[in-house]
């Protein structure tokens, strides 16, 4: 039997789990009442998932846990790196917005490479959320989530921080810049 191409060495497991160990104790008032042993056994029951949080840490993105959802029993993991993780920038919204650019196309876009992270984009409410847990994007900028009403109109949102407000913007979906990438959730 061959190995999925979304699975860890042992190796790379155990670095893994170790880092996101360290996040996890180092930053408790993101899940107060977890404990690191159940998410780790979650985690470790979980190949394809712990794939996606190697990407999530790989690109920058420092995934920590935020939340635990009793009905479902999952764990849900946000980027929680200070600004937009560095690997994520400079990309468009999604496939359509880079295909209409006619030059100067961004190399990638935020939903394929998501997807091909296995998470998915922060939605606005989710963004505030994380907001909640500390100061993040103070430099930087993060696509959210985009309602197809907006979309349709070839338009996108993102998020930020400055003033000690959350900001929501809207931009042409095929703008991108150094500063703007995305920011991801994961359930376990």
């Amino acid at each position: 039997m061959t190995k999925s191409n979304k699975e860890l060495l042992p190796e790379q497991r155990e670095e893994l789990l170790s880092t996101l160990k360290a996040r996890f104790e180092k930053n408790m008032n993101r899940h107060e009442e977890l404990e690191w042993a159940a998410v780790q056994a979650k985690l470790e029951g979980n190949t394809e998932k712990l794939w996606s949080l190697n990407e999530m840490e790989g690109t920058g993105g420092e995934p920590d846990v935020v939340d635990y959802n009793k009905k479902t029993g999952e764990y849900i993991f946000y980027d929680c790196s200070a600004e937009s993780p560095k690997d994520r920038r400079s990309v468009c919204y999604d496939r359509e917005a880079l295909e209409s650019r006619k030059k100067n196309k961004p190399e990638n876009n935020a939903i394929d490479m998501a997807t091909a992270m296995g998470i998915e984009l922060l939605t606005e409410e989710q963004y505030r959320e994380l907001q909640q847990l500390g100061t993040f994007d103070l430099k930087t900028s993060s696509w959210v989530q985009t309602p197809a009403n907006i979309r349709k109109l070839s338009g996108a949102l993102f998020c930020d921080r400055r003033y000690d407000t959350v900001f929501v913007y809207h931009n042409g979906a095929d703008s991108y810049y150094a500063a703007r990438g995305f920011r991801g959730a994961l359930r376990v």
